[in-house]
């Protein structure tokens, strides 16, 4: 298959880009920059120039190939000083892929969150996004990629954890690390036992390359390799690492140590991925979260 890959040369998309050419497809993969478009070429795929914002170069590219797998977002930091523009895109880019694959039976696979779930129980594939959730504004991309299944795309909807790991310089940790190293202190909040989710990152692509091969229309699935990670856990690892003691911290002490970063350290989100390894045999074989952040 030749598939179209947004955020081609991010973090996680990366990787389903080599995990794609591993296991013999083409891959065209979105480039904004030139640096990009090198970046691309040399792993193998081929660069297809644009953006988020050119919905006309987004609908080029999925006419141009035999399935989308759509891992491109906004980074941390500019989600979290104004998150409805950056999932408002996603919507919009979702809604444009998928008219573009309309009728095809072509497959599109886009990326969620498992944030998207009620907080504090164990969220399943069959459970729906909640309004009250963290990630709640990702709820209308989910739902426009599972009515496009009744309209001939063969959709899919990832769903990964609060943790994806697999080097310092992505995701949660490396900013939970960063903080840590600033304060002096690797803290939690309260007693510790809100729970994150995880996966690496390498398993997380496996998954996605299985979706865009064979996932039925309209399926949910959990990028989830490890159900919950006391939070404390994470933070004595961080502190372990670092040399650093480790604290409790009050809800009100803990919004001046972490800042903007504060909702996410206070994510109690376990999740199972039970349906998805049956569904789609997949099995994550990875480095666990808290022995990574051992890895020095």
């Amino acid at each position: 298959m030749r598939i179209f890959v947004t955020g081609a040369t991010g973090f996680i998309g990366s990787a389903v880009v080599h995990q794609l050419i591993e296991a013999g497809h083409d891959v065209l993969g979105l480039a904004r920059s030139e640096e990009s478009a090198k970046a691309l070429s040399l792993a193998g795929a081929t660069a297809h120039r644009g953006s988020l914002e050119d919905i006309v170069s987004l609908r080029r590219g999925a006419a141009m190939c035999d399935g989308v797998i759509h891992t491109a977002f906004m980074p941390i930091a500019a989600v979290s000083s104004n998150p409805a523009i950056a999932c408002e895109t996603d919507l919009r880019v979702i809604e444009a892929l998928g008219e573009e694959l309309e009728n095809s039976g072509r497959p599109l696979v886009i990326t969620s969150a498992i944030a998207v779930l009620k907080q504090g129980i164990i969220g399943t594939e069959k459970d729906m996004g909640d309004s009250t959730a963290l990630g709640a504004l990702r709820i209308p991309s989910e739902k426009i990629a599972l009515s496009l299944a009744s309209k001939g795309v063969r959709t899919s909807i990832v769903r990964l954890p609060p943790s994806v790991h697999g080097d310092d310089k992505h995701g949660f940790i490396p900013t939970l690390i960063n903080i840590a190293s600033t304060k002096g202190i690797s803290a939690y909040i309260n007693d510790g036992t809100n729970c994150y989710s995880a996966v690496h990152r390498e398993d997380a692509a496996k998954l996605f390359r299985l979706a865009v091969e064979k996932a039925p229309a309209g399926s949910i699935l959990h990028g989830v390799a490890e159900e919950g990670v006391l939070f404390k856990d994470i933070a004595a690892a961080i502190g372990h690492r670092l040399n650093l003691p480790v604290t409790s911290l009050s809800r009100e002490a803990a919004e001046k140590h972490f800042s903007w970063f504060a909702p996410f350290a206070a994510i109690d989100s376990p999740a199972s991925s039970d349906l998805t390894r049956k569904l789609l045999g997949w099995e994550p074989i990875k480095t666990g979260l808290v022995s990574s952040i051992n890895i020095k």
